[in-house]
């Protein structure tokens, strides 16, 4: 069979990952032991970080994240719609769609609540831990091509993004009745090349948990921004004030002085560590390789800083690849000599624009963008 080209991306990354896992520890693969269930109904799955070998998450290894019931849809009687400040209103199946110049994308996507399980005291929401984030290769239509295409008006600010899932939410804060989940995108950010209409994950056709037959993929922001099962793209000339944009997915930010409620948007920096895990032992006075993943957003990775005493002091990392903004890269630090005893590991990302984890947790975020620094707890023996 000849090698794609995901294949070879795919090689190429995992190449220093896997020769550094050979050389502190054993290489042997288990099988993958399946995706943690965070809700039943809908579906709400979390990665199990320590299973992180691939760079390029699998489709049926990537978390899934879901505020309503799967819609049920079939490619041949689906349609997307683009509309509102436009001077050319579209209604686009999926061949139209297809049939248009596809680009390819890698982009992490995280949840904007992932790592929630780590506020204290406890929060409503789905209790992540920290695998409610994933990498993958995106295949679709730039937003931008048909924005291009339906001739946005002058006048237009904002760019909403519809599913076709919906229903009512039970609160707090509660939903007018049932509604479809909506996100929308500044037209800045709309007409960047990050943004994808997504039809290709990895290679496949996109599953039906991630949004079949067609999702945006908004390279850089949270999750939520990346609306699945996409339906109705609807370009206003007013800024959205959408339940998911208001009531839910904000936080506050300080204007002189008053906390203003604002949309969640780009992505912090973060690193998380794979190996080792909570209460793991690890064998004291030997060499000890620790790993994990890190990301920034719409920057890239600068550096990745360990700590073994909870952050009193630091040592650097070493990244595993080349760091690019919009997707996570690998990497890994050798604990040389390990003393007996217990120890407190932390790992801390910093982003090119010189931005870095917090030691502690802003409040104004309320439950979203949780990157300050949580040590990992393990005894030495």
């Amino acid at each position: 069979m000849t090698p794609t080209r995901r294949d070879f991306v795919r090689t190429a990354l995992a190449a220093p990952l896997l020769a550094g896992i050979a050389r502190g520890q054993d290489a042997a693969k288990s099988p993958f032991p399946g995706l943690i269930v965070r809700s039943h109904e809908p579906r709400n799955l979390e990665f199990p970080v320590a299973e992180l070998r691939d760079p390029i998450v699998p489709n049926e290894h990537f978390f899934v994240r879901s505020h309503f019931a799967v819609p049920q849809l079939e490619a041949k009687t689906w349609r997307l719609k683009v509309e509102g400040a436009v001077n050319t209103p579209l209604d686009l199946s999926l061949d139209d769609l297809k049939a248009l110049p596809t680009k390819t994308l890698t982009a992490t996507l995280e949840c904007a609540g992932n790592g929630r399980v780590h506020l204290a005291p406890p929060v409503p929401g789905l209790q992540w831990g920290q695998g409610a984030v994933g990498n993958a290769e995106w295949a679709g239509v730039p937003l931008a091509t048909l924005l291009e295409k339906a001739g946005v008006k002058d006048a237009a600010v904002d760019v909403v993004l519809e599913g076709a899932d919906k229903g009512q939410v039970a609160g707090p804060p509660s939903s007018p009745g049932a509604i479809p989940f909506a996100r929308s995108v500044p037209m800045e950010k709309a007409k960047k090349p990050e943004v994808l209409l997504a039809h290709t994950m990895n290679g496949e056709t996109l599953p039906a948990s991630h949004g079949y037959p067609l999702r945006a993929v908004v390279g850089g922001w949270y999750g939520m921004a990346s609306v699945k099962w996409l339906t109705r793209i609807v370009v206003t000339d007013k800024p959205f004030q959408g339940f998911w944009q208001t009531l839910d997915y904000s936080y506050f930010e300080r204007r002189d002085g008053q906390p203003t409620l604002v949309p969640v948007t780009t992505i912090r920096p973060k690193a998380i560590l794979a190996r080792p895990g909570l209460h793991e032992v690890i064998p004291a006075g030997k060499p000890f390789r620790m790993f994990g993943a890190a990301w920034a957003g719409e920057s890239a990775v600068e550096k990745v800083d360990v700590s073994l005493d909870s952050g009193k002091t630091w040592a650097a990392g070493r990244l595993l690849g080349e760091a690019k903004p919009l997707q996570w890269v690998f990497w890994e630090y050798v604990w040389e000599k390990p003393a007996a005893g217990p120890a407190a590991i932390v790992a801390r990302a910093t982003d090119d624009a010189g931005r870095t984890q917090p030691a502690t947790r802003d409040p104004d975020l309320r439950t979203y963008m949780i990157n300050h620094l949580v040590p990992t707890g393990v005894t030495v023996r």
